[in-house]
């Protein structure tokens, strides 16, 4: 089969020069990954699939990976003790089932699934499962490095769970969530990072009537705005936004929309006027609200200077959702200490509860798709063949230009 293999170069790096234009380009262009005709998969257990993918999306963390993007020194970024190369990249899948184990029960050659993409306790054959499998927290695992599986946390950073740019690939039954009839395959590949910010907004939920920040636009933070919305309509909520494309879609998902392009002075000024927020002004830097009106901030990009902005406008003992990535740096910290702010970490997803009703946070987005309380169909908007990948991260990197927001291969 036909894959896009990461890894194939040792010791690589970012190149020296760079495009002036865009680095990501320039990156690109050296990127140690490749199409390649590799072995078809096969079952790594009775209870395993073999899946053939229909639609991948392109996630925020593959394109970081492929532009080797970290937005800074990252040589001792932490989640590299939890992976192994090669890779084939790609965990936001929709696939049928071509192939099944002997003990795979409930799950048909021919069924379309969505891929819920952790390889926790279960995949692995881990018994008894870890306290964080137990509770439902398959993110928060214990054992990502421990059983037959090369090291992984989640389908497609395991050198034998491979993912989804490729044409096939296998996956444990527990990782093959059905997807309804009336469900497309346009709006399923969009299961996975609805999931992330579902569960960083229902963790860390705004107070009734409140006001909530939602700091980026792209998939991520448009999937927050849409859980908001559906679950919390009582609550106003801002996003801060880069793009153009970002910031007419989170419009129209009902949000009030800021440029994050704005001078960062500009921008507190706008969102502590938005809130109701009281400034004061320091001797240098930033002003502060206090009190600040906004009672819980998700921040999809995680950047110093985005943390930094939230800080300052949010208020007192309330929460910052971190589920953005992003190399350290500086930032001007004591508002976060003066307020007893909560600066919390959000990894992806597991069972959830919504509207009392505890379940996998895929099973969740689907549930509401088909109630009508959620549309992102607008966040999809370009599609390649895998053998144009270059002109998909291409597209990705010209976002400004292009209007990506979710890019994804179609195998169809």
């Amino acid at each position: 089969m036909q894959a896009l293999v990461f890894g194939v170069t040792p010791g690589f790096a970012p190149p020296e020069t760079a495009d002036n234009d865009n680095l990501l380009l320039t990156n690109l262009a050296a990127t140690p990954m490749a199409l390649q005709e590799v072995a078809d998969p096969t079952l790594l257990g009775d209870d395993w699939v073999v899946l053939r993918t229909r639609l991948t999306g392109i996630c925020g963390s593959d394109s970081k990976q492929v532009f080797m993007d970290t937005g800074g020194d990252a040589t001792d970024f932490a989640m590299t003790a939890f992976i192994s190369f090669p890779q084939v990249l790609g965990h936001e899948v929709v696939a049928e089932v071509v192939q099944r184990g002997p003990a795979v029960q409930g799950l048909d050659v021919g069924q379309r699934v969505v891929l819920q993409c952790w390889l926790s306790c279960t995949p692995r054959g881990i018994t008894p499962v870890c306290p964080a499998c137990e509770a439902g927290d398959y993110s928060l695992c214990w054992h990502f490095t421990d059983g037959p599986i090369a090291p992984g946390i989640h389908t497609g950073n395991s050198s034998d769970a491979t993912g989804g740019f490729a044409e096939l690939l296998p996956a444990h039954v527990s990782q093959a969530i059905t997807v309804p009839d009336g469900v497309s395959d346009e709006v399923a590949v969009l299961a996975d990072p609805f999931a992330v910010s579902l569960h960083g907004v229902t963790r860390h939920p705004p107070r009734p009537g409140g006001h909530a920040l939602v700091w980026g636009a792209g998939a991520l933070g448009l999937s927050a705005v849409a859980v908001l919305r559906a679950l919390y309509p009582d609550v106003a909520v801002a996003v801060a936004a880069r793009h153009p494309a970002q910031q007419a879609v989170a419009a129209q998902l009902g949000a009030t929309v800021f440029d994050s392009e704005l001078d960062r002075e500009e921008l507190v000024v706008a969102l502590a006027d938005w809130s109701g927020g009281r400034l004061h002004h320091p001797w240098a830097g930033l002003p502060i609200a206090q009190p600040g009106g906004i009672d819980v901030g998700y921040d999809t990009i995680g950047a110093p200077h985005t943390i930094e902005v939230a800080l300052r406008v949010l208020a007192a003992r309330s929460s910052l959702v971190v589920s953005g990535v992003h190399a350290s740096e500086r930032y001007e910290w004591s508002p976060q200490y003066f307020k007893e702010i909560n600066l919390v970490g959000s990894n992806a997803f597991g069972i959830e509860e919504v509207d009392g009703v505890r379940q996998h946070a895929i099973r969740h987005y689907l549930d509401l798709v088909q109630a009508g309380r959620v549309d992102l169909t607008p966040m999809l908007t370009h599609t390649f063949r895998l053998d144009q990948w270059r002109d998909a991260f291409t597209t990705i990197a010209k976002q400004h230009e292009t209007g990506a927001i979710k890019v994804a291969f179609d195998f169809r």
